[in-house]
């Protein structure tokens, strides 16, 4: 008995030896330590024997998986399951076993080794066909829809005799191929005068009972609907069955061509010619399988075209590993149904909030660069005698630092701060808002609808803008005159009054509302073009894409910026003063040429370009950090969501004794229904 324990024992470290080695930090559970196991183990295990404690089946599945806690349960799925884990196959589960399954659920194809562990009854790592049939016949699909296991097809796996054994390798490919004969199979039994048509309730029939694993909820109601759609009667051919089966086992191949054909969009409406076009490109889904997809897509959306969302209703479950930190996670709603006027109130307060933030993150970062911006454009030229106070952007800096220290690149931080948080969120918040309102149901935005947006969102910031330019405006000058007193910005706001504050204001919507407009429809688009094949935007990408947006924004709305500034500031003695937009626009092109237009262009991309990459990169960053869910709309790009090991992460046990790769255990056993529709009596996660 000691020498079996040895043996056992031995097997059982091998298989943790060669699990550990496809160990990974990255996409897969990490291992859990051998004292917390050993701990674990010693709680669940009631059997003793030869000194040793060992877990029962039911100790493992019921007690510490939690499955089938019914005192009814079927007494031979409990024993199936246990077997996964039971190498040995004596009925007892060592810790040995215990920590090399722990180990197995580790590796990148646990879900095939898994299922292989299943059907392997004599543990020596290779399957027969006695084995599998032994399997096999306890299952729910057998039950349903008996198979041949003498058939030609078993023949070609385990031979004629049924003599040949096949490895883990052999296997995985098995249990796909005889999933495909099961379904060819039951066509034949319902096709009884061989007539190479089934009706569509007998195709309901196969696809609920056989590929029930492969069906959407969306797709199973529209079962009878599209059995008779493309053939105008309601018979379903035996080919018109293989490519429906063959579509829905490769929807994330459709979905890589429909990313093909709208250049990563995953907005934008296509038509079939479209689909077909980006399809012979890139692989050999055939025709047929086309005109299932959009008959599918038809009979949910009735459009008759097809978006990325109509793809993953129709797409069977997929697991995927959410690695998008968040700080906190709250669903102020269950669906998009439940938004109500409040709702919407309270995810607009939660996008200004994270949009002050934001904004004065961005404001703080670039502020240096835009006191030079400013200093610059206020230099006249032509109607005041005298040398220049600074020959360039660059010298401007070097001159206030000299002069005024390093603190003076900050005169007026703090009234822009104080403006620019409420200015910043009331532009984020409304250019979502609009758009939000605009969209279709789909979530497609036109482009002129993406301009309307962010031109609405340019003109509501004015409001802030106007007070906070002027004040900032002043005190960032008020550096270049040498006098005893220093100007606060408490004391500008006195003397301009009300009124005084909205001075500019024309100027001012004149540049902000096409700035905006121009911004944020550049900036959703350079966003999509830098994502990932997946749609995720890493930080960098969004850092990138908001500083690219705003150079054409920023440098196409200078003129108006520097007719604002001029407006803004004080003239001083011998300075040619305005009385509003065309006068200024007048006086400065025939004092001082076209090229005044242009004057601190470089600055203010400089300044505009970074604060906006910062400013939108902070809130959509805040926003995937402290997630709240309202229903609505989400900055794309957010969610970043890899294929895993089979395993969801929100269908991750919550049991505190689940540790390292037992942390998906659960949805590993589970996945073998729901990946291979291999469904054991009574068996179901809790």
């Amino acid at each position: 008995m000691h020498t079996s324990g040895m043996i056992k024992d031995w097997l059982t470290n091998l298989l943790l030896v060669k699990a550990s080695c496809y160990e990974s930090s990255g996409s897969y559970p990490k291992r859990a330590n051998t004292e917390q196991l050993q701990k674990i183990f010693n709680k669940y295990a009631h059997i003793e024997h030869n000194g040793e404690r060992y877990m029962s089946a039911k100790d493992f599945v019921q007690g510490y998986l939690g499955l089938l806690p019914d005192p009814n349960s079927n007494e031979t799925s409990i024993k199936l399951l246990a077997g996964i884990v039971d190498t040995s196959k004596d009925g007892l589960i060592s810790f040995a076993e215990f920590q090399a399954f722990e180990g197995l659920l580790c590796v990148p194809d646990a879900l095939y080794k898994t299922a292989f562990q299943l059907f392997d009854l004599n543990g020596n790592g290779m399957i027969g066909h006695k084995e599998f049939v032994e399997v096999i016949s306890k299952t729910e699909l057998y039950q349903r829809m008996p198979f041949n296991m003498d058939s030609p097809f078993m023949e070609l796996y385990f031979g004629k005799e049924k003599k040949r054994v096949i490895n883990y390798a052999e296997f995985s490919q098995f249990l796909h191929d005889f999933h495909e004969e099961c379904g060819t199979e039951a066509f034949r039994k319902f096709d009884k005068d061989g007539i190479g048509f089934i009706s569509a309730l007998d195709f309901q029939d196969v696809m609920v009972n056989v590929k029930s694993h492969l069906l959407t909820k969306e797709v199973q109601d529209n079962l009878v609907a599209a059995a008779g759609g493309l053939q105008g009667g309601h018979k379903v051919s035996f080919p018109y069955f293989m490519a429906f089966n063959s579509l829905l086992n490769n929807m994330e191949l459709v979905k890589r061509i429909y990313l093909n054909a709208t250049n990563g969009h995953r907005n934008q409406e296509i038509t079939k010619e479209e689909f077909l076009y980006s399809a012979q490109m890139m692989s050999q889904i055939t025709p047929l399988e086309v005109d299932i997809l959009f008959l599918l897509c038809h009979l949910l959306h009735q459009t008759g075209r097809i978006v990325y969302s109509d793809l993953q209703s129709i797409a069977p479950e997929q697991y995927f590993k959410h690695i998008t930190s968040r700080v906190t996670e709250y669903h102020a709603v269950s669906g998009p149904e439940d938004r109500g006027v409040v709702i919407q109130i309270m995810e607009s307060m939660y996008r200004f909030t994270l949009g002050s933030l934001a904004g004065a993150t961005g404001a703080t970062a670039v502020y240096p660069i835009d006191l030079v911006k400013t200093r610059m454009q206020n230099q006249r030229t032509g109607s005041f005698i005298g040398e220049l106070m600074y020959r360039n952007s660059f010298d401007c800096f070097k001159k206030v630092v000299r002069h005024e220290g390093v603190t003076g690149l900050y005169r007026g931080l703090v009234p822009q701060l104080m403006g620019v948080s409420p200015e910043k969120a009331i532009k984020l918040t409304v250019n979502d808002l609009v758009r939000d309102k605009l969209s279709d149901k789909n979530g497609n935005l036109p482009f002129y609808c993406e301009m309307l947006a962010g031109g609405c969102a340019g003109g509501c910031q004015v409001i802030f803008t106007n007070p906070l330019e002027i004040v900032k405006i002043r005190l960032q000058v008020a550096g270049e005159i040498a006098t005893g007193s220093k100007i606060r910005a408490w004391t500008v706001v006195k003397d301009l009054g009300l009124f005084g504050l909205y001075k500019g204001a024309k100027a001012c919507l004149l540049r902000d509302i096409p700035f905006s407009a121009i911004y944020f429809p550049t900036y959703a688009h350079t966003k999509a073009s830098m994502a990932d094949e997946n749609g995720y935007n890493h930080p960098l990408s969004l850092l990138a894409a908001g500083a690219i947006s705003g150079i054409p924004a920023a440098s196409l709305v200078t003129p108006a910026d520097v007719i604002k500034t001029r407006l803004q500031v004080v003239a001083r003695a011998g300075q040619t003063t305005y009385n509003g937009v065309f006068d200024a626009a007048r006086k400065i092109y025939q004092e001082e040429g076209a090229r005044a237009f242009w004057k601190g262009t470089a600055a203010r991309v400089c300044r505009s370009s970074p604060q906006f990459g910062v400013t939108l990169l902070t809130y959509e960053v805040l926003q995937r950090l402290f997630y709240v869910d309202f229903g609505g709309s989400r900055p794309t790009g957010s969610e970043q969501n890899i294929p895993s090991t089979g395993v969801a992460d929100t269908a991750r046990s919550t049991n505190p004794d689940h540790v390292g790769g037992l942390q998906i255990a659960l949805p590993i056993i589970t996945g073998i229904e729901t990946k291979f529709g291999l469904s054991l009596p009574k068996f179901g996660s809790v």
